[in-house]
């Protein structure tokens, strides 16, 4: 078995939401991989320093460095820590994520090009941003989906009478948490029996905005913070709308996740959602920033039940290639 850097923002400890250094990299160490994980740093200087670090540290010892890869700021954490693996003449993997990196290749061309034509492989978790690195040149690109291991998630049926809509992202301007406050208000305006409760830690501000958002238009809401994958699966089981309301996107695991639970899901048509979701095949997606389109859309799965199981049944389908099981073989042939 090979030896593997895993470099990225693991930062789950500190109120955070898990992300796939800490998902992967778990199902790898399961497979009988070294893995070796970096960085916990909160603070962003010293956690690039510590990559930087853990990379000299290995150079030695491992035979490949996985690079998780954005948008933001960690696009340049990604671009120094590929620049000493070129160094030290080490294989690495960009893994890339961020729905708006296609345009980080366009207002960062030299370091995009230095970053991603160099790499051993680059490793697209959608069809969304294989298509688009594709489209800019770059041809060492392999898909392969983000997981989940689907036996752990219980499929249930669900009936939308009183609308319980679940909410589920780390707060972030770019996923737009307040349109699912106007939402709900819209709802009640209507004279629906709504609901909604929030799932996530705070990344921004966000939280707080939407909280005095709330506030301001009389609407209770449940804000329950971080929660656990395990923690949040169960509170799931009295939901019967999942929303998604983000503004720019890639492949979210929680809408997977909520596609394997078995909750209709209303999301944004942005990014690569519609890579991932089939409009009213095994989902409802409309244009984003429009909670009046989110309402409708709800109203609309209230009124047809067979719909909403078809749909569901649908989407427990789709995501069984996403099962461990089936993905863990084109991880095995990247590494090998």
């Amino acid at each position: 078995m090979k030896n593997v850097l895993y470099i990225g923002n693991q930062l789950s400890q500190s109120h955070k939401t898990a992300t796939t250094i800490d998902t992967l990299s778990a199902d790898l160490r399961n497979e009988g991989y070294t893995v070796f994980t970096t960085s916990k740093k909160q603070n962003k200087v010293l956690r690039l320093m510590d990559m930087l670090f853990h990379i000299v540290k290995y150079k030695s010892s491992v035979d490949l460095v996985l690079i998780d890869t954005y948008s933001t700021t960690n696009f340049y954490y990604a671009y120094a820590c590929s620049q000493l693996c070129r160094f030290f003449k080490l294989k690495y993997v960009p893994i890339l994520h961020g729905g708006n990196l296609p345009e980080r290749l366009k207002t960062s061309p030299k370091k995009s090009h230095q970053i991603f034509y160099n790499a051993h492989i680059n490793l697209a978790p959608s069809l969304y941003l294989k298509h688009h690195f594709s489209k800019a040149g770059y041809k060492n690109l392999v898909f392969i989906p983000n997981t989940i291991p689907l036996d752990r998630y219980k499929f249930q049926k669900r009936k939308i009478d009183k609308v319980k809509m679940l909410w589920v992202r780390s707060f972030s301007k770019l996923y737009n948490p307040l349109l699912a406050v106007r939402l709900l208000k819209l709802l009640k305006d209507e004279g629906v029996q709504a609901s909604l409760c929030m799932v996530g830690p705070d990344n921004d501000g966000s939280m707080k905005e939407a909280k005095v958002l709330a506030k301001e238009l009389e609407v209770d809401i449940e804000f329950t913070g971080k929660l656990s994958k395990s923690e949040w699966h169960a509170k799931a089981s009295d939901f019967n709308v999942f929303i998604n309301t983000t503004n720019i996107d890639n492949m979210p695991v929680s809408v997977i996740e909520a596609m394997a639970l078995g909750l209709p899901i209303v999301s944004t048509n942005v990014g690569g959602l519609p890579y991932l979701l089939e409009d009213k095949e095994d989902a409802i997606l409309v244009e984003p920033n429009d909670a009046n389109l989110f309402k409708d859309a709800i109203l609309d799965l209230r009124k047809n039940p067979g719909e909403v199981d078809k749909m569901t049944s649908k989407a427990r389908q789709k995501v069984g290639q996403f099962d461990w099981k089936v993905v863990k073989q084109r991880w095995f042939s990247v590494l090998s």
